[in-house]
């Protein structure tokens, strides 16, 4: 076997692995949302729910209960159609800018792998506040910065893998067993980009300046670790879900 050879077949194995382990890895941390979640709309009755970014709904639906009413906001005009089949109001919005909804219109805001997509995170985390009653209580998740395979590939010379996507002309920009890593580009990945990236600390800081309070973070995937050492160590999961409520 050729070197190159060998060399791509080594990579896509390590490929399948990352794949599977980022499979365990999400559904672990889809679990803790809906979790967290149905917790709050146990406690408090809380039925009224606003999902930021929910594209088609097919993943929200897995942390949102049933009997909630869903208010989704999406960028992609297709996507929010399909998630409006499932019969919840979806709004199409920027998520950079303000959200064409009331002040304190629901009871939970849920965000899961979005806000590492918008550049203006400032306010994102803002509108999440502000469209929350008293007492309401945010759930937002997304890659970890600060993630051990994260540390590794910058000890490496890579590109982390949180910010590997962020080309339009190279998929998996500088890492190569990135998933995405020499995949057929895309004509429009408009949104796909990932453009900032936060760690556990800088996530729970930014909750707080915003006004956030009994903010707590959870994790989720520790590659190459099972998924579950990430609930003792949230500092350095691939996954983190922050959750705090508006006083």
């Amino acid at each position: 076997m050729s070197q190159p050879l060998r060399r791509g077949t080594v990579r896509a194995r390590w490929r399948r692995y990352g794949e599977r382990m980022w499979t365990d890895a999400m559904h672990d941390n889809l679990d803790q949302i809906r979790q967290v979640v149905a917790a709050e709309a146990d406690a408090k009755g809380s039925r009224d729910i606003v999902d930021l970014g929910c594209w088609d709904g097919a993943t929200t639906s897995k942390y949102v209960p049933d009997g909630c009413r869903v208010i989704g906001v999406e960028m992609s005009a297709e996507a929010g159609q399909r998630a409006a089949e499932r019969g919840w109001k979806v709004v199409q919005a920027d998520l950079n800018e303000r959200i064409p909804l009331e002040d304190c219109i629901c009871d939970v805001v849920t965000s899961n792998q979005v806000i590492e997509h918008l550049s203006d995170t400032d306010r994102f985390v803002s509108e999440t506040y502000r469209l929350l009653q008293p007492g309401g209580m945010a759930v937002i998740s997304t890659e970890n910065l600060a993630s051990w395979h994260n540390i590794v590939s910058l000890l490496l010379g890579w590109q982390a893998f949180s910010l590997s996507n962020v080309s339009a002309l190279r998929p998996g920009l500088g890492n190569p067993i990135a998933l995405w890593h020499d995949a057929a580009i895309l004509e429009d990945r408009t949104g796909w980009y990932h453009q900032r990236i936060f760690s556990y600390r800088g996530l729970q800081e930014l909750a707080t300046a915003v006004g956030f309070t009994e903010v707590r973070v959870f994790g989720a995937g520790y590659y190459p670790l099972r998924t579950s050492v990430a609930h003792r160590d949230p500092r350095h999961a691939a996954f983190i879900t922050l959750v705090g409520r508006k006083p």
